[in-house]
């Protein structure tokens, strides 16, 4: 037990030196000696005989879990099973997600995956997977516990806004297969491009497409599709975003630390030659969306539709630690070029439309965002 206190203290000793919060308010040691007293008392008196290692694992995701939904701390197990490419032996549900207020958040369930067909929706809150309540695990714990075979079904329920009681969703694991990039030809040729997420040849796919459109056919306006789409690479939303911007700053990540403030410009050259440009936006789109989306609005070089974006704006490192685990912490923000972080606030539309109707679906004749898109285009 004391070796336990000793670990803690060293943990807080560090965390308060890294954050310079010595204050003549807070006297740093009586809060460790507190907590080492509360630990006590614990292995002590609780009803129940408790495993420390376990219990100090929390401390540790809770001290970290603090700071922001995005930092979390990973047991040397769940670091290496990251680590570690499964290669078809565990099969996935196809959802972006974080943890807000002890639950489960999707942030975007991804295209033609298990969880899209299934119904699950961006912003919906996990509170059972099976029959484990999600409200006291951590994130990766979560996750785990949605990992399973491919082929083997899993049941979660979900609590969604609007909607008074639970919903549960019977889903069967399958290999994630992510198609980043699609592309067609609207009525009026309106070439339209959906990106469903940021990945290495994502602006290879998008540049290939918008090419084969340009040689042809006469484009009159594109659709950049950017709903339900989680993120990724940072190169990548930068590299897109330079696609339609002849010059200017794309985005800017500030930290602590001078060194690694940076900002990222515009070259010349739009490959679409300035053509009307409308990106489509939900609450499921995230991080590399919400660059990209506020990039192109900040310069006025596209009109944004749809609603307002998720708002995760921020840069994570995996940190090793001695004991083979890892921390992933938050070490810096994004900012747009108008100077406006994305945390927490995302990207707002220019022209507000909201998803119509339970049978909404993205791309097909019941979703009203993309045929406003195309009226607006055409009228």
């Amino acid at each position: 037990m004391k070796k336990l206190n000793q670990v803690f203290t060293f943990l807080i000793i560090n965390f308060y030196l890294i954050n310079n919060s010595f204050s003549a308010e807070v006297d740093i040691y009586k809060k460790i000696d507190l907590f080492g007293e509360v630990l006590e008392k614990i292995n002590q008196e609780y009803v129940d005989e408790i495993n420390q290692s376990e219990s100090m694992d929390s401390a540790i995701n809770g001290l970290l879990q603090s700071l922001d939904p995005y930092s979390a701390y990973m047991s040397p197990e769940i670091f290496n099973e990251m680590q570690t490419e499964t290669s078809g032996e565990f099969g996935g549900l196809g959802i972006e997600v974080t943890m807000e207020s002890g639950v489960v958040k999707v942030i975007s369930p991804i295209d033609d995956t298990p969880a899209s067909k299934a119904g699950i929706k961006a912003g919906d809150y996990i509170v059972k997977i099976e029959n484990t309540q999600v409200q006291g695990k951590t994130l990766s714990e979560a996750v785990e516990l949605m990992r399973g075979p491919v082929g083997s079904s899993i049941e979660l329920t979900v609590r969604r806004r609007g909607e008074k009681k639970a919903l549960t969703f019977n889903i069967v694991r399958e290999i994630i297969e992510i198609q980043s990039v699609k592309a067609d030809l609207l009525e009026n040729n309106i070439g339209y491009i959906r990106l469903t997420s940021f990945n290495e040849n994502s602006s290879e796919q998008i540049q290939k497409n918008i090419k084969e459109l340009e040689n042809n056919i006469n484009v009159n306006a594109y659709i950049l599709d950017l709903r339900n789409n989680p993120g990724g690479l940072l190169s990548q939303a930068i590299r897109i975003s330079d696609f339609f911007l002849d010059n200017g700053e794309i985005v800017s990540t500030k930290s602590r630390k001078k060194s690694e403030n940076r900002k990222w410009f515009a070259k010349r050259g739009d490959i679409t030659n300035g053509k009307t440009l409308v990106v489509l936006i939900n609450y499921g789109s995230a991080s590399a969306s919400e660059i990209v989306a506020g990039a192109l609005k900040d310069h006025k070089r596209a009109i944004i539709i749809g609603e307002n974006s998720f708002g995760k704006g921020s840069v994570q490192s995996i940190i090793p630690l001695k004991n083979n685990g890892a921390i992933r912490l938050t070490v810096a923000k994004y900012y747009l070029p108008s100077g406006k972080s994305i945390s927490e606030v995302g990207v707002s539309p220019d022209i507000e439309v909201g998803e119509e109707g339970d049978d909404f679906s993205i791309k097909t004749e019941k979703d009203n965002q993309l045929n406003y898109a195309i009226k607006l285009l055409n009228g």
